[in-house]
């Protein structure tokens, strides 16, 4: 698996998202939206190496963040997390988050603790929300839950004169 974010802008609405995915380098793909598991014993490799695993035109699965708009200046973000169990024979986590307000770090911080929370309560560990992720993830740590944790988000502010302005954050499974 790997991860690609990317941002794109035109005066259709589809075709943002289409420079959008292009940025992302994945236009050329057939795109299956799948749920939020990350696999017993996956790698996640660098977008360059992912790339040159896949068939442009093949149908390829992924968890894909989304948000369009068409308002100057709206923030927008689309982020993704990954929270990888310490057992390697464990699935993990993967969530996404598609929305408007978020700076970059916040849309991080955000998917990064959803997808550990998920992890979290499959291994019956009960967090309290109000608890800052910071807290919470010292927790995971000690309870030797979670080796490690991460997001990949982009934010772009809608076009000052109105173009539909999409950002795409996703993560990429590939054959091996």
């Amino acid at each position: 698996m790997f991860f690609t974010k990317g941002v794109g802008k035109h005066k259709q609405c589809l075709q943002s998202f289409e420079e959008a995915l292009r940025d992302a380098g994945i236009a050329q793909l057939n795109l299956v939206r799948v749920s939020s598991i990350y696999p017993a014993g996956c790698k996640v490799v660098s977008r360059r190496a992912g790339q040159a695993m896949l068939v442009p035109g093949g149908i390829t699965h992924c968890v894909i963040a989304e948000t369009r708009t068409n308002e100057p200046n709206r923030l927008a973000c689309a982020g993704i997390g990954l929270a990888v169990p310490a057992n390697e024979k464990a699935y993990g986590y993967i969530s996404e988050h598609h929305g408007f307000g978020l700076t970059h770090r916040k849309c991080g911080d955000y998917v990064e603790d959803m997808a550990a929370q998920m992890l979290a309560r499959t291994h019956g560990i009960e967090l309290d929300p109000d608890k800052a992720y910071d807290e919470r993830r010292e927790t995971y740590k000690a309870k030797g839950l979670i080796v490690r944790a991460r997001a990949i988000v982009q934010t772009a502010e809608g076009d000052k004169n109105g173009l539909w302005t999409t950002v795409v954050a996703a993560a990429v499974f590939c054959d091996s």
